[in-house]
């Protein structure tokens, strides 16, 4: 009797295997990083997008997607509402491959992206929390917030290299003071809760960071960025609680200044500041920031999602300046010199 040879199937991926697993078991204190990253991303979108709906008063849409290569994502975004002009809160879980372009220009920050050799493409699992709020009224700040959670690993799912990212920044069209030394001070009792080392060292990185090199200015005022913190920093354990309460203060830092702002008088010619100042974030955002150019050159990438930071409205007006000792102007002296606000 003929034998029949025996069927080969594929191994099952990273992304199936840690499917089965949330399946089987759910997700402890003892699941890998990674699945308890996304987990509480995903409970924290569902609580930043009911408070910022509640202060906005309008619902907000969400659209819940998968990819094809592995993980998914929800991006909840709100428009035309009565308070903001455009919200956006997304939550990203990709596995993937990376293509040894990607791997060769990475390494230039992750030298321990593969370990010493640099192979065709390596395995990587992503998962972060993006948001981006745009307020109707000049006088309330735009706010911008990422942490993110990055690993690539062998064949059989364990880590070659890890690293947390992220940080929250503000960008006002109208600086009061009293905001920017709220905001910072929230971030500042966070990093010092766990090293007094990291508000220093995250507000300068940030300064730097968010900086439109053509421009010569800040997109704004500031906050804390930080990328690459793996175990040279601290074990994975105490980045990932410190990355939870960085995430948990984002709104008793922002909502308050919002609260305060909302509902000011403003003139055409304020709103008119408020969109060329949107003008300079789009700029940065399409031609600085790393982020979306990870986004786009991702395979598979949501394009959508990848942009939704990107603000509804905005102006460029040819060699505008404002006038000398104005309140535009104060904005634009602190953002080509970044001040210490604590």
């Amino acid at each position: 009797m003929a034998i029949e040879d025996p069927v080969q199937c594929d191994s099952p991926s990273l992304a199936e295997r840690d499917g089965d697993l949330k399946r089987r078991e759910g997700i402890t204190d003892e699941s890998p990083i990674r699945l308890r990253m996304e987990k509480f991303i995903r409970e924290q979108q569902a609580e930043i997008i009911r408070a910022l709906g509640e202060a906005d008063g309008t619902p907000f849409r969400v659209d819940t997607w998968e990819r094809s290569e592995g993980g998914g994502g929800t991006t909840c975004v709100l428009q035309d509402g009565n308070v903001f002009e455009k919200a956006g809160v997304g939550v990203s879980v990709v596995y993937g491959k990376l293509p040894k372009p990607a791997i060769l220009k990475m390494r230039a920050d992750h030298k321990s992206l593969t370990g010493d050799s640099v192979p065709d493409s390596v395995d990587f699992f992503v998962a972060g929390l993006s948001l981006i709020v745009h307020p109707r009224n000049p006088m309330a700040p735009t706010v911008h917030l990422n942490y993110r959670y990055f690993e690539t690993m062998r064949p059989d799912g364990s880590p070659v290299a890890w690293w947390f990212g992220g940080g929250s920044d503000l960008t006002p069209a109208y600086l009061f003071e009293e905001d920017a030394v709220h905001f910072h001070k929230m971030l500042k009792d966070v990093c010092d809760k766990h090293n007094e080392t990291f508000y220093p060292r995250f507000k300068k990185w940030c300064d730097e960071y968010f900086y439109i090199k053509h421009r010569n200015e800040a997109r704004g005022i500031g906050g804390i960025f930080f990328d690459d913190l793996d175990e040279s920093t601290a074990s994975k354990e105490q980045l990932f609680s410190f990355i939870q309460d960085a995430l948990k203060s984002f709104l008793p830092s922002y909502l308050p200044i919002i609260e305060k702002r909302k509902d000011m008088s403003f003139t055409p010619e304020e709103k008119e500041w408020q969109q060329i100042r949107r003008g300079r974030y789009v700029e940065f955002n399409l031609v600085h920031d790393r982020g979306t150019a990870f986004g786009l050159q991702t395979p598979g990438a949501r394009i959508e999602s990848v942009l939704m930071s990107l603000p509804a409205t905005a102006s460029w007006k040819y060699m505008f300046q404002p006038k000398p000792n104005s309140r535009e102007q104060q904005l634009l002296d602190v953002l080509t010199t970044p001040r210490e606000w604590m």
